[in-house]
């Protein structure tokens, strides 16, 4: 099965290592991986802030940049949801539209692609401890991903899932809101934070890296005993190169 790579900027500039270890769990899976370096960025920034001619520029790269012939796979709810959802404002009625429909409907999330798409939930990863999964909004709300991920994190070995209060509600990032309401950012990240300490969890784990970015800042901020990691990286846990 090939299948093209979509590293979306965010984690190509921040988590090279959730990237390298999306590939990893994706040829474990029976995938041949296609990446095309040229690619760059979905558009999602400029569109949230009102920008949608630019956005429009940066998503006609997009389209440009992966085929209609292969699965698109990335390791980022938040920007599959943006050309799942947000091109339909962009396309709509454009020269363009009939391929942007088809890369619509290519375009995988990790987890949703795993379990519903390559049908592998095991990958011999091993994780000791006890964790939470953060439904980021993206994942739940514009990408109806609520199952995959757990079932996928239920068989990593060592690892125990415990639900937290609160489980859905947003960890406060939401783009450009983390910086225009700062306050109320902060606030929203401590409430995620003290919820999953609450349960006694040693990780959160989420299909989103902005979610975990606000998350560790205020974990780091505070010293707290508690740590964030990309669910790529932990399917990719315990079995080091192989």
């Amino acid at each position: 099965m090939n299948v093209e790579l979509f590293i979306p900027c965010f984690v190509d500039q921040l988590y090279p290592t959730t990237a390298a270890n999306t590939v990893k769990v994706l040829e474990k899976a029976g995938c041949k991986v296609i990446y095309n370096p040229e690619q760059t960025c979905c558009g999602q920034p400029a569109y949230n802030a009102g920008f949608w001619d630019e956005a429009k520029e940066v998503g006609t790269k997009f389209l440009n940049d992966f085929s209609e012939q292969n699965y698109i796979v990335s390791p980022s709810a938040s920007c599959t949801g943006m050309v799942k959802n947000g091109y339909n404002d962009l396309f709509f009625n454009t020269a363009i539209h009939n391929k942007c429909k088809s890369i619509q409907g290519n375009i995988h999330e990790l987890s949703e692609f795993l379990i519903n798409v390559a049908k592998k939930d095991y990958f011999g990863a091993e994780l000791l401890g006890k964790a939470v999964y953060h439904d980021s909004c993206a994942a739940l709300r514009e990408c109806k991903i609520k199952e995959e991920p757990r079932l996928l994190l239920e068989k990593v070995l060592g690892l125990e899932i415990v639900p937290m209060k609160d489980q859905e509600v947003c960890c406060g990032f939401g783009g450009t809101f983390a910086v225009k309401f700062s306050g109320i950012s902060s606030a929203m990240a401590e409430q995620k934070v003290m919820n999953a300490l609450d349960v006694g969890a040693e990780y959160i784990i989420s299909t989103d890296a902005s979610c975990l970015l606000q998350l560790q800042a205020y974990i780091v901020q505070k010293n707290l005993p508690i740590k964030t990691m990309h669910l790529a990286d932990v399917l990719a846990t315990g079995w080091g190169n192989v």
